[in-house]
């Protein structure tokens, strides 16, 4: 008001924070005072409250597309937000980062809001993350308390080996203007930070006044470097003056003059859409190192990352296109982003034991010892592959007696930390867990007997039906061949005679009937409508099914009154030789398996079906899951998996071929 009413100021540049914006802008469009903010962030409502407010700062949005960016470059899957417990923080830059996270797959596991002053606080708070699993941290604070919290966690030794700090553009263009002291304790951190081009006469005439008198202002600071704000808000003085050349007075006009700016000032494009300074879309990548910081490259939105910005310049979707990276602690490689908790128990690990392999998965109680083994290719596979991973992973399995859909979702109830077996990997069982590469070949066959080379191959079409089906299918014809020459004979002479004649065209239309009679069309609709409702019965008739009987039902279109089970593979091979089932349908490798062990009598015949095949479950965002993913394609790649499953289908030695060695 003073500024105002005493200095008759005509626009007034400044405030830094939202709050500070909010509580002038009133006063400001009431005595039509432009006022230009330098708030990161402003809401959309307040161009409509306050006309003569003006955002003379880019907003942040496209910085957290930036950092969805980095995080994705390097796999990391969780991350941990610490902020300002401040309304603009909350409420609109924290909604835009966890929208970008999200496109990339993402999730934010804890968010951390501090308070400005925190200090006796954030000790306690640190040691709360440093209980849990996350290592991936992405800072937006002010530099105030930034400086506070790293130096809070160089003490709680959280900027060691195996943590990722990432910081925002409020700390890390700052980051130059930082004492050694401070800086050496953010050894490690990346950070993203506004780009501005310190090219051209006119920059170059701002830094050399700039330099000289904020040297001689502050002496004691070591560097005298202008940073992003300086130059955004010489632009801001720039766009003012101009304005104010142009006008000759204030107000209204003063207002509308700063709107229509269009030129491009030393800190970037200055035009304004909304009443906001147009956003910025590059961004630079730092990393700190020692006492100072490495500038590693750039990312711009809708390109990515490149080393340089000149017309040569090549971009790449990930950030490792700019080269090493010194992390926390001096590692140069890749932080996991995640360790197993310092109060760490053992995993809780699922095993199914309704299976019909037990050479895949068998769980067995010994009453004298009491105690349960759980043995089986798929949970030989699992001890593999977690030799093959860089820490201890300490676990215990328990059995599950039920199906396999509740078993995955057991996860998602929290009653297991991963489940292990011969479990398919399907799109429904997503929505409680997500699964590994699978470890078996994917695929769906189907498994017949094989047909007798002595047998009559005339009468191979009454294989998939039983003696009972065919009776029926008999009766049927013979009752809708009664109806058809009951309806039609008085239409059809040839329908008509002697007894023995007519009974002779009975059995003939049981057979013949289907369109027409003798060529001749269906003369009564009563008639046709029987022979639709034959149709339809000779269509469900060729229906048959068995095993996997959603997939077989939904996709397959098969009828699931026709769909049996069974819980081993003898059951299975009784029931295809004693014509119970017409064929079973497995997966491959467990197709590969019931061959091995009954190699006489049974082919596979058909199509391959593509399913998801036999994969290891772990909970939706489970740290955990990339490393044992990489860990079992090690398995995989260094023939151990092979190896695993030539053991197992050499151990089921054809039952028959061994009768006939005991014979002989």
């Amino acid at each position: 008001m003073d500024l105002i009413n005493t200095q008759e100021v005509q626009a007034i540049l400044g405030p830094r924070t939202w709050e500070e914006t909010s509580l002038v802008a009133e006063v400001g469009s009431q005595n039509q005072i432009p006022i230009l903010s330098f708030a990161d962030t402003t809401p959309q409502w307040a161009a409509e409250r306050w006309p003569f407010l003006l955002q003379a700062s880019p907003n942040q949005f496209k910085q957290m597309n930036a950092i969805a960016a980095i995080v994705q470059s390097w796999e990391w899957r969780r991350v941990t937000v610490i902020y300002e417990d401040r309304d603009s923080s909350a409420t609109r830059v924290l909604p835009h980062l966890s929208n970008a996270l999200r496109e990339v797959g993402v999730e934010i596991s804890q968010l951390l809001a501090l308070p400005p002053f925190a200090s006796s606080s954030l000790s306690r708070e640190l040691e709360k993350l440093k209980e849990g699993q996350g290592r991936v941290f992405v800072v937006h604070l002010s530099l105030g308390l930034a400086e506070r919290l790293f130096e809070m966690a160089k003490r709680e030794k959280m900027m060691g080996k195996d943590y990722v700090w990432i910081t925002t553009d409020p700390i890390t263009s700052l980051v130059h203007a930082m004492n050694a002291s401070t800086i050496s304790k953010m050894e490690g951190i990346l950070g993203v930070k506004s780009y501005f081009p310190e090219t051209g006469d006119r920059f170059l005439d701002f830094h050399h006044r700039f330099y000289d008198r904020f040297s001689s202002e502050h002496p004691k600071e070591d560097n005298h470097e202008p940073d992003i704000f300086a130059a955004q808000a010489y632009d801001a003085a720039w766009t003012m003056a101009l304005a104010m050349r142009e006008s000759n007075k204030g107000g209204q006009l003063l207002l509308e003059k700063v709107v229509l700016s269009d030129f491009n000032g030393i800190g970037g494009k200055v035009e304004f859409i909304d009443n906001k300074l147009v956003p910025v879309n590059i961004f630079q990548i730092v990393n700190v190192v020692g006492r100072s910081y490495r500038e590693l490259g750039f990312w711009s939105d809708g390109q990515g990352f490149s080393v340089n910005l000149n017309e040569n310049a090549t971009y790449n979707s990930s950030m490792k296109a700019l080269g090493r990276v010194f992390w926390p602690g001096g590692p140069w490689n890749t932080p996991r982003g995640w360790t197993l908790p310092l109060s760490a128990n053992p995993l809780r690990i699922g095993v199914p034991v309704q299976t019909s392999f037990k050479e895949y998965v068998n769980v067995e109680y010994d009453p004298l010892e009491d105690n349960t083994s759980y043995t089986g290719f798929a949970i030989d596979v699992f001890k593999e592959t977690l030799e093959q991973l860089p820490f201890y992973l300490p676990y215990n399995f328990y059995q599950f007696n039920g199906r396999y859909n509740d078993l995955v979702e057991q996860i998602h109830l929290k009653n297991f930390d991963a489940v292990v077996g011969d479990v398919t990997i399907v799109s429904g069982r997503y929505q409680h867990a997500e699964f590994t590469h699978p470890y078996t070949e994917s695929g769906l066959v189907m498994i017949v007997p094989v047909i007798s080379k002595t047998s009559n191959r005339a009468w191979l079409f009454m294989k998939p039906f039983t003696m009972a089906m065919w009776l029926l299918i008999g009766a049927i014809n013979v009752y809708n061949g009664f109806v058809i020459w009951l309806l039609e004979r008085n239409n059809c002479p040839e329908l008509k005679g002697s007894v023995i004649n007519q009974m002779g065209m009975l059995i003939w239309l049981a057979f013949n009937t289907l369109f027409s009679i003798n060529g001749q069309r269906l003369h009564s609709n009563l008639s046709r409508m029987a022979m639709v409702v034959w149709l339809f019965v000779a269509l469900v008739i060729m229906q048959t099914g068995s095993f996997l009987s959603n997939y077989l039902v939904d996709v397959l279109d098969f009828n699931r009154d026709n769909i049996r089970t069974f819980n081993s593979t003898k059951d299975y091979a009784d029931a295809l030789q004693n014509r119970e089932i017409a064929a079973a349908f497995l997966e491959v490798p467990l197709a590969n398996l019931f061959l091995a062990k009954y190699c006489k009598g049974f082919t596979m015949a058909g199509p391959t079906y593509k399913v998801g095949g036999l994969g290891f479950a772990f909970p939706r965002g489970s740290p955990l899951l990339p490393s044992i993913t990489e860990a079992l394609l090690k398995v995989s790649e260094s023939g151990r998996l092979r190896e695993l499953e030539n053991n197992m289908i050499a151990s089921a030695k054809c039952q028959r071929c061994r009768n006939r060695q005991r014979n002989s």
